[in-house]
């Protein structure tokens, strides 16, 4: 018994003398073992909460005073428990916004909870609440800060964040991913990043690390990627490097999304993280004026799309100024997990067959534009960037299918205008699309298996009690306030869901 006792000790003094060997990035053609923990967990949920959550604002400048910060209830017990109950294998927490408002008392600035009426420590009750419920815990941290009197001394304010970066990553146990913004503000030369991440992986060896806007077009340039155009390997470069994964929010990668990018002349692996929202009006601190959330049929679709393709998503549920997540938001994302079927001990489901990727579409009229960006071609790209538009308000328009496919679901996704509210987030959107039917063309007749007098909105799915099968699908827009156009309209192939 002795001897194993000798032997326990000697190997925890060789793990405390040797940690963890640290999982840099290196060139490669498939994911290392952080980007293959970063895609087992999978689906995350976004907190952001912080001193705008108390000014009914999105940014802030860092002038609205410590003192406005007061939840009255504040409880993150309760917000991973939720996420627990959600199906989320992670929470990603706001620790630090543009604003520079930090959640834990850091030594380094005192525009942090411990200057609030409130000083509860908001990151370690987070982190302790991920152990409690068996979450993995991961941090959101804003490189842009509109607070701090360093900010323009770049070099003693990338010192200032490596000591705060220290401190999240040495009193808070294992941290699973760093999700770094604002990089926008300076050059990506001026953040540091190289010493960011080696400290990150320092503490964390298998952290994974991004910062949004992550791909550019061309090397050493600023000149922006749309995640829904990278669909060819070894095309687009680095913005920030070194970083794990690609991030840009809220955008979606193509269904065809690659993995292969460049940095000096080298091709590194780097999957996709998709941030949405959970409400419908595209915020990410709550408000106090309830806003609705996504419809279920919505929020199941974009899971299967951002999950495919070796992706993953995080899906912001925000709580409010009173420190707590609203019932029914969290009855939302509880509901999608429950029709999803998430198990902590499954893979993440698959969606069933899309039948209509790529297949031939044709429409009875095009938006003019000089760069025929309109076309039909843009209903099934599986591309969420590009659009069908008509030039007139009553149109149709046609997919070949496979006939011996059958069919039992169809989604479609509508282009809407978009009224901004004054925040310069929060968005109405208001559908153009208001009478429509779905017919299918087999044995040389068109079949009426569809009508709807109601707006599409942002996404409408139809699931038919039976399977049908036809050579063609056709969209008959019969009513419109504008002329219709649809980012995508998916097909599905009649069978269950499969697990990974």
């Amino acid at each position: 018994m002795m001897y194993w006792k000798k032997i326990s000790v000697m190997l925890l003094v060789c793990s405390l003398l040797h940690p963890a060997k640290a999982q840099v990035i290196k060139p490669a053609t498939r994911p290392n073992a952080t980007q293959q923990a970063l895609l087992q967990r999978g689906y995350g949920m976004f907190i952001h909460f912080g001193i705008n959550t108390f000014a009914d604002v999105e940014w802030s400048d860092g002038t609205i005073p410590a003192a406005r910060y007061q939840p009255d209830q504040l409880n993150p017990d309760q917000w991973v428990r939720i996420a627990r109950d959600a199906g989320f294998r992670y929470v990603l927490l706001t620790v630090k916004h543009h604003d520079g408002f930090c959640l834990w008392d850091s030594r380094y600035t005192d525009y942090d909870v411990a200057a609030s009426p409130v000083k509860t420590d908001v990151v370690k009750a987070v982190s302790d609440a991920c152990k409690k419920y068996g979450l993995q815990f991961a941090i959101y941290y804003s490189l842009w800060d509109r607070h701090e009197a360093s900010y323009k001394d770049h070099r003693a304010y990338a010192d200032y964040m490596l000591h705060q970066l220290t401190e999240l990553f040495t009193g808070y146990g294992t941290i699973a991913e760093l999700w770094l913004d604002g990089g926008w503000d300076k050059k990506p030369a001026d953040w540091y990043l190289p010493e960011i991440y080696q400290l990150v992986k320092k503490y964390s060896p298998h952290c994974a690390v991004s910062v949004n806007h992550t791909i550019v077009n061309e090397e050493d340039k600023r000149n922006y990627t749309v995640p829904g155009d990278m669909t060819t390997d070894n095309q687009y470069f680095f913005q920030y490097f070194p970083a794990d994964f690609r991030l840009w929010d809220p955008r979606l990668a193509n269904l065809a999304d690659k993995k292969q990018y460049l940095h000096e002349g080298q091709s590194y692996y780097l999957p996709f993280e998709h941030t949405i929202c959970l409400s419908k009006r595209w915020n990410w601190f709550e408000k106090s004026v309830e806003i609705p959330t996504r419809d279920l049929d919505e929020l199941e679709e974009l899971f299967y799309w951002c999950t495919s393709n070796q992706n993953t998503l995080v899906i912001n549920v925000p709580p409010s100024s009173t420190g707590l997540i609203r019932d029914y938001q969290a009855n939302a994302v509880i509901a999608l997990g429950k029709r999803l079927g998430l198990k902590k001990s499954r893979a993440l489901p698959q969606n069933t067959k899309r039948i209509s990727l790529l297949q031939p579409a044709t429409a009875s009229s095009n938006y003019p534009d000089a760069s025929n960006r309109y076309t039909a071609s843009a209903i099934n790209d599986g591309n969420m960037e590009t659009r069908w538009a008509s030039a007139d308000t009553v149109a149709q328009v046609e997919m070949v299918l496979n006939d011996r496919e059958p069919f039992d679901r169809i989604s479609i996704f509508e282009y809407q205008d978009v009224k901004n509210d004054p925040d310069g987030f929060s968005q109405w959107r208001i559908p153009r699309i208001q009478a429509y039917s779905l017919a299918v063309y087999n044995n040389k007749e068109w079949k009426t298996i569809y009508v709807s007098d109601e707006p599409i909105g942002d996404c409408r799915v139809i699931r038919f009690p039976r399977s049908y099968q036809g050579e063609r699908l056709r969209l008959s827009v019969t009513r419109a306030s504008a002329p219709p156009s649809i980012y995508e309209w998916n097909v599905y192939h009649a069978k269950e869901q499969q697990q990974r």
